[in-house]
């Protein structure tokens, strides 16, 4: 069973930069589609990005298009979530997840098809 810790969450100017990282354990993590979904407060929990088992595929939600960067160490069994121009809309605690894609090279952005979560790392964009 893969478990999830993200890191790098904190306080930023808007126009900064953050870089979040998920930590897996596990031995399966290369076999993981991965992504990063955001829960602002009273507001439902959206996709930010996704990557395939490979590396070889991403997806983002066209509020950050451009801004943000998922990439995957298979080696390090880690993800990572770079975030450039930050807003103070990007505001959220950032969630990792994990879909098991069985070496399929897809990519999702339904959070039902994620089955493992991490706890959350909170970023915060100051105006």
């Amino acid at each position: 069973q893969v478990q999830l810790v993200e890191s790098g969450g904190g306080l930023v100017q808007a126009g900064g930069s953050l870089s979040l990282s998920c930590a897996t354990s596990g031995r399966s993590f290369s076999r993981y589609a991965m992504g990063w979904f955001r829960q602002a407060p009273w507001l439902d929990r959206e996709f930010v990005a996704a990557i395939s088992w490979s590396g070889g595929s991403t997806y983002y939600a066209d509020s950050v298009k451009g801004r943000f960067t998922i990439s995957r160490d298979n080696t390090k069994n880690t993800v990572y979530l770079q975030m450039n121009s930050l807003k103070p809309e990007d505001t959220a605690v950032y969630y990792c997840a994990a879909a098991d894609s069985y070496f399929n090279d897809y990519v999702t952005d339904r959070a039902d098809e994620f089955d493992i979560w991490g706890q959350g790392t909170q970023v915060t964009v100051s105006s």
